[in-house]
């Protein structure tokens, strides 16, 4: 049965990500300035979020805060893409003995808590900030994917068009780009969609546990850090409102990547119904 898109997690996801990365002109406050006189104040006209524990606008520091949880997001799936594709490959096209190596590698790390590896790492990096932060949850996240590229390559690297490409001289990146990649992307593409997803909860649970961005960097997880002083104020806008934004986010996401998912195994279906005509 053929999964309907998911047009309002798409409208919504779409809206999120606009009001993050157009913060420059939306933004009604300095996200980062602390205005004492106004610590913990209720949503209103003037802070239409209210404002924090430290004095600081809600609404302009979840626009500005996004925008940075969504780069950590998108960097480190780039990096765990990058990876697992080229680990899946080789792993899919050597011999077996490296394939075998590179696969007890690959389950010794999803052995690991993942938590446990990228708080393990970030401690390696030392103080944290976007990037690092987007290169220790990029490490941790590639497993899995470079598990399926090499299901998918184990299947395409004997079909005909593979070999002709060898015979005539083709090198590994050459297959690999013009041949294999093209051909299992849509099948890992719900798979960088879900990274993503992981990756923004990776960093807020960084910075909630506080080892994530320092208090000075606003993101998602930094604000839900302030949680804890929130709730013994009674400020529930703190928690609320960032999390409708967190939560909102990572539903939407989580639905395309079901649907992709969906039409990758009809996909794999079909082919398989074509196989046997």
């Amino acid at each position: 049965m053929k999964k309907k898109f998911p047009v309002l997690s798409f409208i919504f996801l779409t809206g999120i990500v606009m009001f993050c990365f157009a913060c420059g002109s939306l933004m009604t406050k300095d996200p980062l300035y602390m205005d004492l006189a106004h610590c913990n104040e209720a949503p209103g006209k003037e802070f239409l979020f209210g404002t924090d524990t430290m004095g600081r606008d809600i609404f302009s520091m979840i626009s500005y805060g996004g925008r940075i949880s969504l780069t950590i997001g998108i960097l480190a799936t780039l990096l765990s893409t990058i990876l697992a594709v080229l680990a899946g490959s080789v792993s899919g096209c050597a011999s077996a003995r490296i394939d075998g190596f590179l696969m007890g590698l690959t389950e010794l790390f999803l052995s690991v808590p993942g938590l446990l590896l990228t708080v393990f790492l970030q401690a390696v990096f030392g103080r944290a900030n976007v990037y690092s932060l987007s290169v220790v949850i990029g490490l941790t996240g590639w497993m899995s994917m470079a598990k399926v590229v090499r299901t998918e390559v184990l299947q395409l690297k004997h079909t005909d068009y593979v070999l002709a490409a060898k015979c005539l001289g083709g090198g590994f990146f050459h297959v690999l780009f013009r041949h294999l990649a093209p051909n299992f992307f849509p099948s890992v593409l719900f798979i960088a969609v879900m990274n993503v997803r992981n990756a923004i909860v990776a960093e807020s649970t960084l910075s909630f546990m506080g080892l994530g961005l320092p208090v000075e960097e606003v993101s998602w997880g930094s604000i839900l850090s302030l949680s804890k002083n929130a709730l013994l104020s009674h400020s529930w806008w703190i928690i609320v409102i960032p999390g409708v934004f967190l939560v909102g986010t990572l539903l939407c996401l989580t639905n395309l990547g079901n649907y992709m998912r969906g039409n990758a195994n009809r996909r794999h279906s079909n082919l398989g119904c074509r196989k046997y005509d």
